[in-house]
């Protein structure tokens, strides 16, 4: 198949050119980086793109994921992730192609004590998790061949990410204060772009949920990164979530069960304390 991926340079999208490129014929876009050139907010290039291109899926990774950000400039949180959105969406109407939507954990108010189903009713907080479930229904809307991925806390080798964050502030202070009151499931951006490699080989359109398995807090990611960092020397405080300084609400349950792969049987994904290990042990140095 012929593949598009927008936001190509970021994170997720190094590890998806990684996933798809042996099997696939690969067509990366992003506004930076040596790839062809998109801006999804500009409605004439994206359209101009994937009709040069004419690809069989379009695996939309781009997005504006400062929540902070998105909450103190709403409006550039929409026009990035929703209308951003609309446009590629539309594109893939208008060219037959498939479409995989990158969302997020931030589209639920964390009110459940067990994990999320596709199946629950969104309810987002922040204008981060309001823009990315617009994006949403502009795919719901536009392409019945769709499959709309929810992730949460990602991290990898090539971008600016908690783990490292975590690991870089340990090399200068002795005291870290942390999140303890907020739940979710740290994921691995190689893990994810596996399981949308699979997803896009099947007809098997639909909402999913894709994360490493089990769920912790931000402090207790944080213990087990310094853990398997070999870090033993710094302190790690639990702080609660209204204790550190942020203009965004967020869940503070947003643990998301992978139903919709368990009810296929293909609900494969390593513990986030697996998925963790194999990282640290490729950046520890």
């Amino acid at each position: 198949m012929k593949v598009l991926i927008t936001g190509a340079s970021g994170m997720l999208g190094a590890d998806l050119r990684t996933a798809l490129g042996e099997e696939h014929e690969l067509v990366l876009a992003d506004v930076v980086g040596d790839v062809t050139q998109m801006d999804i907010t500009d409605t004439a290039q994206v359209m101009s793109v994937v009709g040069a291109c004419k690809p069989d899926v379009v695996v939309h990774s781009a997005a504006y994921t400062d929540v902070d950000g998105c909450e103190r400039d709403p409006d550039k949180a929409y026009k990035v992730n929703a209308f951003g959105t609309w446009n590629v969406a539309a594109a893939c109407q208008k060219y037959d192609a498939a479409m995989v939507y990158v969302s997020t954990d931030f589209v639920f108010d964390g009110e459940k004590t067990e994990p999320y189903i596709e199946y629950d009713l969104t309810n987002p907080l922040s204008h981060y998790g309001a823009s990315k479930l617009a994006g949403e229904r502009h795919v719901r809307e536009l392409c019945p061949r769709h499959y709309i991925t929810r992730t949460a806390w990602l991290y990898g080798e090539h971008g600016k990410n908690f783990p490292y964050s975590i690991m870089n502030a340990a090399k200068t202070r002795k005291e870290l204060k942390v999140v303890a009151d907020q739940i979710g499931t740290p994921t691995l951006t190689v893990d994810l772009a596996a399981t949308i490699k699979g997803l896009i080989e099947t007809p098997m359109y639909g909402a999913y949920h894709v994360t490493n398995g089990g769920f912790c807090s931000w402090y207790d990611f944080a213990v087990e990164i310094l853990r398997l960092a070999g870090v033993t020397d710094v302190e790690v405080l639990p702080i609660k979530g209204e204790e550190w300084p942020s203009p965004t609400r967020r869940p503070a349950y947003s643990v998301l069960r992978n139903y919709s792969l368990e009810l296929q049987g293909r609900d494969n994904l390593r513990p986030w304390q697996d998925a963790l290990a194999w990282f640290i042990s490729r950046v520890k140095e």
